[in-house]
């Protein structure tokens, strides 16, 4: 029996926000353990929650972004659950009315474009943080740090549209993506800005009854969703075939052993106990706060790649590179407003520079050549100033100081050689020091124009025009066949 996979995750995405949710405590990165806490985060009795208007917008923004309904009146509620990182005994968050719903986003897949239901985008705050074993510093301890408790968190919850984990993996890049684009996250996973829970279940091919779901906790990469999601689907089959059932639970991705954990049995939303908090009144969404949300809509990464395509003459591959995210966007469209080559631009980013980032494990928002230094490194070779060569060399020693590509070509002397007279010289000089590769040439072996020219540039210690020395090359070796 063929079995088709089932699956639908849940993407909680840190907001970009200056300060807590529900409380003025700043969000910091790395601060001290439990130092940027206050009575309102930490669930002291009488204090009383504010909502944070700015994640409420970038909430808003990221609903509307994923084609959502938007409810004009939405409330937050108390999801009740005893954990050691949630000081409040409960969550505040959303369920019954959240604040976006029915929306859906576009995937690319093996047989074309797929539409990945959204079942609803809420806000919610973060718990603590849970610290064991050599992270605490102890191997038999287990510590608690408050700092994430209250920091805004945009849950966005897909419906079981999934059947592969190819699917699976364009959905989270593409998710990632657009959040990134909307500026509404930094999305940066080995800070946990982005954390994933995946609902897993299998069905025999062809059928439409879903199986029966397990779902998989904290994971902080694609590559630990994509993998815990292979073994879940794996495990389950295995069940299946054995004639055994699967039990409706929650696991854990163990990454050592690749394999599925248990993690205890699997809740339903009655044993949160979910009730309006009443704390806080419901907020009302007026249509003027939407459409004005909706005209202050960054440009996505499809409406972006479109416009490369149409603006700039490049492919759709090598938009869709060039706009992967927005940093390495901002960088191309810089580069081409200090000099308009968009090819020559994007060849250098996507190749030799995007090598350099690769090696040195930096990414294009740390990237130590500038948007104008690479479009000056451009119009060097473009006016001939300098060979392709050279400016791989170049281009290194940018990458390494930091400095501007003519200084170094001042520097280093690497002015190219465009004197056709000098090069002629030069080019009768090798011709006549390999008179046995002239004959060869001559007998029909034209392939060692290469080695001709070739020793030209080594003549020349590589400066020497290379269109010009083989079009020279070329000249001189046919008027010797001419002769004979």
């Amino acid at each position: 029996m063929v079995f088709q996979p089932v699956i639908g995750l849940e993407v909680h995405a840190e907001l970009k926000t200056k300060s807590k949710v529900f409380c003025p405590c700043p969000v910091v990165w790395k601060a001290p353990p439990n130092t940027v806490t206050c009575p309102i985060c930490m669930g002291f009795p009488g204090v009383l929650p504010v909502l944070n208007r700015k994640a409420l917008e970038l909430t808003l923004r990221t609903a509307i972004a994923l084609n959502c309904h938007i409810h004009h009146q939405t409330i937050f509620e108390r999801k009740n659950y005893y954990y050691p990182d949630l000081p409040k005994g409960y969550q505040i968050s959303q369920k019954r009315i959240p604040i976006g719903f029915q929306g859906w986003l576009e995937i690319a897949t093996a047989s074309g474009r797929k539409k990945i239901r959204i079942h609803d985008v809420h806000l919610e705050e973060d718990t603590g943080k849970s610290v064991h074993g050599e992270e605490a510093g102890d191997p038999s301890a287990s510590f608690i740090d408050y700092n994430r408790s209250g920091v805004p968190l945009c849950e966005i919850i897909s419906e079981p549209d999934i059947h592969s984990v190819e699917e699976l993996e364009q959905f989270m890049i593409k998710l990632r993506q657009l959040l990134l684009f909307l500026d509404v996250s930094e999305c940066r996973m080995e800070r946990g800005h982005l954390r994933f829970e995946a609902s897993v279940s299998v069905r025999p091919q062809g059928t439409n009854t879903l199986g029966t779901r397990v779902e998989i906790k904290n994971l902080n990469s694609f590559r630990a969703v994509s993998g815990a999601v292979q073994a879940e689907i794996e495990r389950q089959i295995a069940l299946l075939k054995e004639g055994r059932s699967v039990q409706q639970q929650t696991m854990l991705w163990n990454e050592a052993s690749k394999r599925t954990e248990p993690m205890r049995t699997k809740e339903t939303a009655h044993d949160y106990r979910y009730f309006p908090e009443p704390d806080l009144v419901p907020v009302l969404i007026s249509d003027e706060w939407l459409a004005q949300i909706r005209q202050t809509l960054p440009e996505t990464a499809d409406e972006k790649t479109l416009r490369f395509v149409r603006v700039y003459g490049l492919s759709e591959k090598e938009a869709e590179l060039l706009t992967a995210t927005p940093a390495v966007a901002h960088f191309f469209e810089s580069a081409v407003r200090h000099f308009h080559d968009p090819k020559g631009i994007g060849n250098w980013m996507l190749g030799d520079l995007q090598g350099l980032l690769n090696e040195s494990q930096k990414d294009w928002e740390t990237c130590p050549v500038s948007p104008e230094s690479l479009a000056q490194l451009v119009q060097l070779i473009d006016d001939q100033t300098i060979s392709v060569r050279m400016a791989k060399e170049v281009l290194r020693e940018m990458f390494a100081t930091g400095r501007a590509p003519k200084t170094i070509v001042s520097e280093k002397g690497l002015v190219q050689i465009a004197d056709q007279d000098y090069v002629r010289k030069v080019v009768i000089q090798v011709i006549n020091n390999h008179p046995h590769a002239v004959a060869d040439y001559l007998s029909g072996k034209d392939k060692l124009i290469g080695f001709f020219v070739g020793q030209v540039m080594k003549a020349t210690g590589g400066k020497a025009n290379p269109q010009l020395a083989n079009r020279l090359v070329r000249e001189a070796l046919e008027s010797r066949r001419t002769s004979s």
